[in-house]
């Protein structure tokens, strides 16, 4: 129905319950999905994530016979100075993340570009490295797991929230083998133009998310903003990216009840363009 290429992350029905959303996003003919695991975001995955719910994530996702794309995930606030218990803790919450991940099938498991917030905890360029340095350990764990590791990145929540830090952050990030996670609604939202990030970023994008924004609004649903998807998507194919895309509809201009109708829209719109 809609193009393989292009799934649906479960933070699209947010408000359902696991099971409910994997029933809704297969019902709508999607083949695939990104599983949210973003605590404060979407609740799908358990932040206490014992062996325990790593099974019952895992048996729902195989019952809904979807496959999964990655986990996006969230392991704390990267650019943060942590000392060894703490690194401990979320060297543990990483394990069981990409335990869901393999598990699950998932290619990849992504992670943010650094914390809420836009200012730094020490300085720009020292909070660069840590979270570049936390990335690279969290590619190098992943490994063990036959699992990728992805950032998205920019994201304008997140430290990393500009043309310019992103790119600050994919310099440190080059040749680690850490895939950059490209959103089109973060990049409208921060006043930046997708096609100049794709030219900083050519080679290096692993995944990308689809949805529409305005300056300083990341939540709107895909024609409702001003994000040009024909363009992006376009010069996208003519650098050669063979990767997968993912409906990500957070959006705050539609009911609950019109989000289905609203996601296979988009779905169709964006099937056209690929």
């Amino acid at each position: 129905m809609f193009n393989p290429r292009l799934g649906c992350s479960s933070i699209s029905f947010r408000h359902q319950d696991l099971p409910e959303a994997l029933r809704t996003i297969a019902g709508l003919g999607f083949e695939e999905i990104d599983l949210g695991a973003l605590p404060g975001v979407c609740d799908h995955v358990p932040y206490d994530l014992d062996a325990e719910a790593v099974a019952t994530v895992t048996a729902e996702v195989v019952a809904s016979g979807l496959r999964v794309r990655s986990v996006n995930g969230d392991i704390g606030d990267l650019n943060a100075m942590l000392d060894a218990d703490a690194q401990s803790a979320r060297n543990r919450h990483l394990d069981a993340l990409l335990t869901l991940a393999a598990c699950t099938g998932a290619k990849a498991l992504v992670l943010p570009c650094g914390a809420l917030g836009h200012e730094p905890v020490r300085s720009l360029d020292e909070d660069l490295d840590t979270i570049a340095a936390q990335l690279i350990a969290a590619k190098q764990r992943a490994d063990d797991f036959d699992v990728e590791l992805w950032t998205e990145s920019l994201h304008f929540l997140r430290f990393c929230w500009n043309l310019e830090l992103a790119e600050l952050l994919a310099r440190r990030l080059s040749g680690s083998g850490v895939g950059i996670v490209m959103d089109f609604s973060h990049i409208v939202a921060a006043g930046e133009e997708p096609l100049e990030y794709l030219k900083r970023h050519q080679g290096r994008i692993a995944h990308v998310h689809l949805r529409d924004a305005v300056p300083g609004n990341i939540n709107l649903s895909i024609g409702n903003g001003q994000a040009d998807f024909a363009a992006g998507l376009g010069a996208l194919a003519a650098a050669g990216y063979a990767g997968h895309f993912s409906l990500e509809l957070e959006t705050r201009d539609v009911t609950h009840g019109e989000r289905p109708a609203a996601a296979a829209k988009a779905a169709s719109f964006i099937t056209d363009l690929i």
